[in-house]
């Protein structure tokens, strides 16, 4: 959405009114959300099963491995 001022206005003033806008955004700004301290999920539910990557080929070695 762009800003418009009605009034011609100086540079000075026009980079007062920036900084405004700029540390209203940084003032009202959402908090990035907090990262996990857990385990990845899928991580978990693998080693709790006790799955691997080997053993979902089935027996032998997965393809493309030699």
């Amino acid at each position: 959405m762009p800003i418009e001022i009605a009034q011609p206005v100086t540079a000075r003033e026009a980079a007062a009114i920036a900084a405004a806008i700029q540390r209203f955004s940084q003032d009202t700004a959402l908090a990035p959300p907090a990262e996990s301290a857990g385990m990845d999920p899928w991580l978990k539910a693998a080693l709790e099963e006790g799955v691997s990557a080997k053993d979902s080929f089935g027996p032998g070695q997965p393809f493309g491995v030699s």
